[in-house]
């Protein structure tokens, strides 16, 4: 069976990506929508999407700055879209890391021959990966190494440490934790033990395979992963 990408689509007038998604569907795409800058970054990091479609005009926050924090720590491909058609505007979101620009209204052929194009070149440079410190983690093989070795994790454990990479110095309460890794399975649990064991677990794996970033946990509230370097 083959693999379908993702597509995260952060688009806050709902009949727009509504629209996108249906033909993205068509075209044998996993969609995913955000309506906001700060869900589609929790997003990003929760569902692990293989390219981005980016409007630049959220309610909460500017889309130049969604591009700005996520090329701090990740390559992920990113088309934006924008009713902006100034060529400064263009020129700004490409000069920071976009990797495409459509101004709206656009051609919804022409954005899949774009996305299309991102995803093959994208193939043929390799495989995207997210750094942290010694840490490096490859999120669609789900492998993870340090100093140049590889870490076995559980599927837990890793996806709390790809949380956790894509939200460096961030502190995160249990409840963001267990929604994110565990979603629709934690109204099942009666306590928060079950992070507090993977997270332990986790940590034990980090320190003795060398890492220089820890997972620290900040009592009462939840964690925080910081660069010891």
């Amino acid at each position: 069976m083959n693999i379908r990408e993702k597509i995260l689509i952060v688009e806050d007038e709902k009949n727009i990506a509504q629209f996108i998604a249906a033909v993205l569907d068509g075209q044998g795409y996993e969609t995913i929508q955000a309506r906001t800058g700060a869900e589609g970054l929790s997003m990003i990091s929760s569902h692990c999407p293989d390219l981005i479609i980016l409007d630049l005009g959220l309610p909460d926050m500017d889309g130049l700055e969604i591009l700005r924090q996520l090329r701090s720590w990740s390559s992920l491909p990113v088309v934006v879209v924008s009713a902006r058609s100034h060529e400064r505007d263009k020129v700004t979101a490409l000069d920071q890391g976009a990797d495409d620009y459509l101004t709206k209204p656009f051609h919804l052929a022409e954005l899949n021959a774009r996305i299309k194009c991102i995803i093959r070149r994208k193939q043929q440079d390799g495989e995207m990966h997210i750094n942290l410190a010694n840490i490096i983690v490859y999120p669609d093989r789900h492998a993870v190494y340090i100093n140049e070795e590889e870490l076995v994790l559980n599927r837990k454990e890793f996806d709390l440490l790809y949380y956790f990479v894509t939200n460096p110095d961030r502190l995160i309460s249990k409840g963001a934790l267990a929604e994110s890794i565990w979603g629709d399975y934690i109204d099942q649990a009666d306590s928060f033990d079950f992070i507090y064991s993977q997270v332990k677990n986790l940590r034990k794996k980090l320190k003795s395979a060398g890492a220089t970033a820890e997972i620290k946990a900040v009592y009462g509230f939840g964690y925080k992963m910081v660069n010891e370097e």
